[in-house]
């Protein structure tokens, strides 16, 4: 009957070390794993050479090794082994467990037996025990060491579940079995009642841990064929024995076949170890390393899984429409299998375990649903930059248009969030949202302030050009009112200016606070501007005021250039032109843009020109009026230090400065008057004239009776106005007497040689009297006569580097008196 199906492996041998490697090779060999909870493990113990092995084999179709008679009685089945039972479903695997009561071990070594016995009654569902008929009723029967160890190991199993105990009565005699099963059950119960319990199963029945059945087999040996027969019936028993109602008694404690395994190691080693065995504590270990195993397989499964990969690899790229979707189908999957292969496990445990993988895959793919968010996030905060620089420019109000974009990319964010979220996951996107408002928030600041810096760069720039320039005119026309005017000019423009700016940032919604800084900023910067430009002036006072000087002096009331005939007032003119340069420099001395009156120019015009003017009038200065002196400060009164620009011991050294500078101007309008008045003055005095007609008289009287003589001047006359007009004469002596004769008498001569030679070629032309008289006349007509009057050509420039070495010479020759003018 014997089967190589079976596939009889040894599971523990006779030293009691577990076979694992052979237990894997059999679960695998006969596909075990893949039962479930559907299969049965039978196991049979009794006497050695009782005839279990045999047993087995004629009952499953197993192939354990069986006795051999012919060789005598001895010990067969070493440990326990495990086979399957062929043609038996469900699936169903016989142990065959070493005998009991046998010579080999002796009488003192009963460990094994024990532990066999409780092994088998930890993972069998129904434990076959072998016994003789004629035991049945006998005080010292074989049976009995063997119930009391089945009942003794019972007790070692914490809250056991409840097997069935399959008595098989062997070689059976002539007493029918309803008469030999009352007496078997009430030595069961004897031996029962009479094995120490624990105090908490003190008076619990037999019926609560075991399912008693009996049946009997006629003798192998002597009945062969009755045997096969009775066999074969029992065999029947065993099909679909864990159905309800089955052979198999409870099924609490059974653990998945994919986990009998680690089950059947951990009970050996527990038993081992020689400590009570808690079942249910063991189905929960068995459950927990099991279901570890298949949820850290399904992980791996998960880490290589083509679909994640490609989806980890597309996000990392740029987001990915339908992430969560196909995520939580992948996750999905993972988990289902985990539940397929661990569903027969304990039920917390696998379930713990479940959160245990659904935990790991999520931290697995949490990375890159991170990675997603922050492409989504960036994506938004690109679109909204885009859209709010396209709207900009499209002219629409800043605020406007960044709060309807923020509505709008925050929505499109909670889209894809949304689309991007996985159903096993908690996973809140507000943190990442949170973000993104937090950066669009900064990115609109950065904006409106860039935008609100560049509106007021422009209108700076517009201030700056609508000022300036006017400014600075105003400061070089040094008018009665330059402050008045570039006052009423700052607040013109700077009024235009602010309503200009408040209509281009309307658009901002700014609160009023915020307008009026900005307002009062631009405010400031239009004062600071024309602050600076009076501190540049100032800087540049000098050449103003001497420029100013040399316009007024040399230029008279209809700006034409004054012709120093010896009529004007120098006097008078010099006072003049002082008083604008002293009203530039009064203009200068201090910023006045906030309507303070003050003494500045009084005190100038009385310090400098009328002190002046009363010290060059008089002789005499009281000691008090010379010990004060108005300009010896450092300050100027009713003027802050802000806006002092000169203080008033600069105005004085400036004014030194400015004199020293100009009397040069006014000694060469001196000298070109006297200049003037010797070139046109060629009349003698009357007196010399009436003394030339006294004593001439008679001269004129004989030119009167010889008109041959008036020829004669006639022609002199001529030649000596045509020398003179060729010469130049009286612009030779306009540089002086000595030097009008040097240059007179250099050129004297070159002069006659050449009216000589002109009229030498014209008489050559054999010319007639008439014409001679005519080309005399028409030499008299060409020349030109220039007019003795002197223009000024004093006041060009009032830098002592700019005057020529003859004009320092005449200065030095000129005899006039200068503290005169000072």
């Amino acid at each position: 009957m014997a089967n190589e199906d079976s596939c009889a492996t040894q599971l523990i041998d006779g030293d009691g070390e577990f076979n694992v490697d052979g237990l894997g090779n059999f679960i695998k060999t006969v596909n075990l794993a893949s039962c479930g909870l559907s299969y049965a493990v039978v196991s049979i113990m009794g006497p050695q050479s009782s005839g279990k092995s045999t047993l087995m084999n004629h009952l499953f179709h197993t192939s354990f090794r069986e006795m051999d008679a012919f060789r005598g009685r001895s010990q067969t089945t070493k440990g326990i082994w495990m086979a399957k039972c062929v043609g038996i479903e469900p699936t169903t695997i016989a142990m065959d467990l070493e005998g009991t009561d046998g010579r080999e071990r002796g009488e003192d070594d009963t460990a094994f037996e024990k532990q066999s016995a409780l092994f088998a009654l930890a993972i069998s569902d129904i434990v076959l025990i072998n016994m003789w008929c004629h035991d049945i009723g006998r005080e010292q029967a074989a049976n009995k060491p063997l119930l009391k160890t089945v009942f003794q190991v019972m007790m070692r199993l914490f809250s056991p579940r409840k097997t069935t105990l399959l008595f098989v009565i062997r070689d059976k005699t002539k007493t029918p079995l309803e008469h030999l099963e009352p007496i078997l059950r009430e030595d069961i119960q004897k031996i029962w009642d009479a094995v120490r319990k624990p105090q908490a199963h003190q008076h619990t029945p037999l019926s609560e841990f075991f399912n008693v059945e009996v049946t009997a087999l006629s003798s192998y040996e002597d009945k062969e064929d009755k045997f096969k027969e009775e066999v074969a019936q029992l065999r029947q028993r065993f099909f679909h024995s864990i159905a309800p109602g089955g052979l198999a008694g409870d099924r609490r404690g059974v653990v998945p076949a994919s986990a009998f395994s680690i089950s059947a190691q951990q009970i050996w080693k527990v038993i081992r170890e020689n400590k009570d065995l808690d079942l249910p504590a063991h189905k929960v270990m068995v459950a927990t390393v099991r279901c570890e195993e298949i949820a850290n397989e399904k992980l791996n499964q998960l880490r290589s899984d083509k679909g994640w990969l490609e989806l980890e690899e597309a996000v990392q790229l740029g987001p990915v429409r339908g992430f969560g979707e196909k995520l939580s189908s992948i996750i999905d999957a993972c988990l289902s299998q985990y539940d397929e292969e661990a569903i027969f496990f304990d039920e917390a445990v696998r379930n713990a375990k479940r959160k245990q993988l659904e935990s790991k895959a999520l931290d697995l793919v949490s990375p890159a649903y991170t990675t997603l968010l922050g492409h989504i996030r960036s994506k938004a905060l690109d679109d909204f930059k885009t859209k709010l620089d396209r709207s900009l420019n499209n002219g629409e109000g800043f605020a406007s248009s960044v709060r309807t974009l923020t509505q709008s990319i925050m929505l499109e964010f909670d889209k894809g969030s949304a689309d991007a979220a996985v159903r096993h996951a908690n996973w809140g996107a507000s943190k990442v949202r949170d973000k993104l408002r937090r950066d669009i928030d900064s990115h609109a600041s950065s904006v409106r302030g860039a935008k609100l810096l560049e509106i007021t760069t422009n209108f700076e720039k517009k201030l700056a050009k609508a000022l300036t320039a006017p400014v600075e005119s105003l400061f070089e026309a040094g008018g009665k009112d330059t402050w008045l005017s570039i006052r009423e000019l700052l607040k013109r423009e700077t009024e235009a200016a602010l309503s200009e700016f408040s209509v281009s940032i309307a658009g901002f919604e700014l609160d009023e606070e915020t307008v009026e800084k900005m307002q009062q900023s631009l405010r400031d910067y239009a004062r600071k501007l024309v602050e600076n430009k009076a501190r540049e002036e100032a800087g540049k006072i000098l050449i103003r005021m001497k420029d100013r000087f040399s316009t007024v002096f040399n230029h008279d009331n209809d700006s034409l250039p004054r012709v120093w005939t010896g009529k004007e007032d120098i006097r008078a003119i010099t006072r003049d032109a002082r008083s604008a340069s002293l009203k530039l420099l009064s203009d200068m001395a201090a910023i006045r843009l906030d309507e303070k009156p003050d003494r500045i120019e009084n005190v100038l015009q009385s310090s400098l020109i009328d002190k002046t003017s009363a010290a060059t009038s008089s002789q005499y200065i009281s000691d008090r009026e010379a010990s004060v002196d108005p300009l010896a400060s450092s300050t100027w009164e009713e003027v802050s230090p802000e806006d002092m620009l000169i203080t008033p011991v600069q105005c004085k050294a400036l004014w030194r400065q400015f004199q020293g500078e100009t009397e040069y101007t006014v000694t060469q309008a001196i000298s070109a008057q006297e200049a003037y008045k010797r070139s046109n003055n060629w009349l003698p005095p009357p007196w010399a004239i009436m003394a030339m007609v006294i004593l001439g008289f008679n001269e004129f009287m004989m030119l009167l009776k010889n008109p041959l003589y008036l020829m004669f001047i006639f022609v002199a006359y001529l030649i000596g106005k045509a020398i003179w007009v060729q010469m130049d004469i009286a612009g030779e002596f306009r540089h002086g007497a000595l030097p009008g004769l040097i240059s007179i008498s250099s050129r004297f001569l070159p002069t006659v040689m050449n009216l000589i030679k002109r009229l030498a070629e014209e008489a050559q032309g054999n010319p007639t009297p008439a014409e001679s008289q005519g080309s005399a006349s028409q030499i008299f007509r060409n020349q030109v006569h220039r007019p003795d009057s002197v223009s000024s050509s004093v006041g060009s420039s009032v830098d002592d580097d700019e005057y020529s070495t003859t004009n320092l010479s005449q200065r030095r020759r000129t005899n006039v008196p200068e503290a005169e003018f000072s």
